[in-house]
């Protein structure tokens, strides 16, 4: 039996004006286990749908080999709310249903042939009995049940419609019927999406043990790590292969940004010596003397040389060598995520100017603000009516704090509250210094018509030039990317923008809301280093596991919008 091959070759895909795939090639071996990776927008669904068939892309040519079937899990499940869950799995076994219906009807005609006819449908009988079989075919409803019981879906009726289930219902169905059917090749999109973690966990272990070649997009950091083997990150409708799976990964991410760091400062060097060289010679001719008649030196009088002698072909060489330079530019590595802030010099937050101040309690009213080390958050007898009750909380000046708990535990009422978006019932709510909020929502919408440079500009003082440069120099946009319309942009790149106005803004206290979910892992990686260097208050909200173990500061945990933990680091 042939293994399974996935390779493509110079695949193109546009939606309208718009490239999504880029004469991308990829070539995934058998029984590896592939992480894509890539910011929302950059055509991870989108090469899934192409490997899976669902897809046709205008150029290029895809082969894709796989005997035992080829399992596809789309972010959502495409099927009517009349659906039942029975249907769902039908669906997702429809590999194994056919085997199964192929080896009824062969052994049924079994009885009416005779001769060589015979030899032949026995031979193909045995060859199919052996694939449903070896597939585990008989057994594969009970895997069903035994995914959905792991995934937190346990006794799931088969009656039920699915519109009578919730998203994350619907995905961990469509999740546990497709690993169920046990095909060889596994096209996962997303799959820890509303994922706890045993289920993760879980997870992790199932694919791992998979007999056949898994490829999966995902942000989840922990998962790559304990599953990958082979790393494709897909950008500009292009993908790129990394070997030894997330850590190595981040080890050649790392290598390539130091490699872009020293060709860039090779170019500027080079650039600046040659246009010295212009200068000088230019300077250095214009100290000639011109050439003389030669009858001012009589007979047998010397010949001076031209003022344009050896400095001509100088500054001609040197001129063309600044002209290549500057046609073909060595591009500009990114700055390294850093949240700026004074509070470690200064010891105060920005002033009056910059605190926000809401209840019944106003707090000076004078413009000072708190001594250094003094409060940096303070909420008092806090109420937002059925979202958060909080009697106190104190969060001082350079304090890390991490909020974890449940979906709509009040996490991010908790940040609105302390940005001084969400108002109070009740209470009294104080933010000391400039605020810096990274949204999990974010303020940019898809129905934004701004261009991409004129959003991140947007109340801020300079010319569009100054905004570029500053925009470019995060390496979160390309220039090419400045004039888009934002409304076009995925729900990662607007929060790509959100980030660059913050990392390009002095902030005292920084409100994080979930940075994983839209963001690349190894943009998070950066995130994560710079959140740790960062001087200033944070509080950080997050169930990003790998961001979860790293964390060394405070860790506060809302349930039900109630602080129901307050742990602070030990301090050895």
């Amino acid at each position: 039996m042939d293994p399974s091959q996935l390779a493509l070759t110079d695949i193109t895909l546009r939606y309208a004006d718009r490239v999504v795939l880029d004469r991308l090639s990829l070539t995934v071996s058998p029984g590896e286990r592939v992480g894509l990776v890539g910011d929302n927008g950059s055509g991870k669904s989108t090469l899934l749908a192409v490997v899976a068939g669902v897809l046709a892309p205008q150029n290029g040519t895809r082969t894709v080999r796989a005997p035992d079937g080829i399992g596809y899990l789309p972010q959502t499940l495409d099927l009517p709310a009349t659906s039942t869950v029975a249907e769902a799995v039908d669906r997702a076994l429809a590999h194994l249903r056919s085997l199964e219906r192929q080896v009824a009807n062969l052994g049924r005609s079994l009885g009416a042939l005779d001769g060589a006819p015979l030899d032949r449908a026995i031979e193909q009988y045995g060859a199919l009995t052996a694939r449903f079989e070896a597939r585990g075919g008989h057994d594969a409803d009970r895997r069903v049940e035994v995914a959905l019981h792991r995934l937190g879906m346990p006794g799931l009726d088969r009656s039920r419609a699915l519109g009578s289930l919730s998203g994350g219902e619907r995905s961990r169905l469509a999740l546990a019927a497709t690993l169920a059917a046990d095909p060889e090749l596994l096209l996962l999109d997303e799959p820890t999406n509303d994922l706890d973690d045993d289920a993760l966990d879980w997870l992790a272990e199932r694919l791992r043990s998979h007999d056949g070649t898994v490829v999966t997009a995902t942000h989840d950091r922990a998962f790559l790590a304990a599953l990958t083997t082979t790393l494709v990150e897909v950008e500009a409708g292009r993908a790129r292969r990394y070997g030894t799976g997330w850590a190595g990964y981040v080890t050649a991410k790392e290598t390539e940004r130091e490699q872009a760091r020293l060709a860039w400062e090779r170019w500027r060097a080079d650039l600046a010596r040659q246009q010295r060289l212009v200068d000088t010679n230019v300077g250095r001719m214009d100290h000639i003397p011109r050439r003389l008649p030669l009858s001012v030196f009589g007979a047998g009088g010397f010949r001076m040389r031209g003022r344009t002698h050896g400095a001509t072909g100088r500054i001609r060489n040197a001129k063309e060598r600044v002209r290549r330079l500057t046609q073909d530019p060595a591009e500009r590595p990114a700055e390294r995520a850093e949240f700026r802030t004074d509070v470690a010099t200064t010891g105060a937050g920005a002033g009056a100017a910059g605190t926000h101040r809401s209840g019944r309690t106003t707090g000076p009213a004078d413009g000072t603000t708190s001594p250094p080390g003094g409060p940096s958050i303070d909420l008092d007898g806090v109420v937002v009516h059925g979202r958060l009750v909080v009697p106190r909380l104190v969060v001082a000046r350079g304090e890390h704090v991490l909020v974890t708990g449940a979906n709509g535990a009040g996490k991010s009422t908790l940040l609105g509250v302390v940005a001084g978006e969400v108002p109070t019932d009740a209470g009294a709510a104080r933010t000391e210094g400039r605020v810096g909020f990274l949204r999990q929502a974010g303020t940019f919408t898809r129905h934004d018509a701004r261009t991409v440079l004129h959003g991140f500009a947007a109340g801020r003082p300079g010319d569009l030039d100054e905004h570029a440069e500053a925009l470019l120099a995060t390496g979160l946009f390309r220039p090419e990317d400045l004039p888009r319309p934002i409304g076009e942009l995925s729900q990662g790149q607007r929060s790509r923008l959100e980030l660059a106005r913050v990392v390009t803004t002095t902030t005292d206290v920084l409100l994080v809301d979930e940075p994983t979910n839209h963001l690349a892992p190894a943009l998070v990686e950066e995130l994560e280093r710079a959140f740790t260097a960062f001087a200033g208050t944070l509080v950080l909200v997050s169930h990003d596991r790998t961001m979860l173990e790293r964390f060394r500061g405070r860790r506060i945990r809302l349930d039900d919008g109630a602080i129901v933990a307050d742990e602070r680091p030990s301090s050895s």
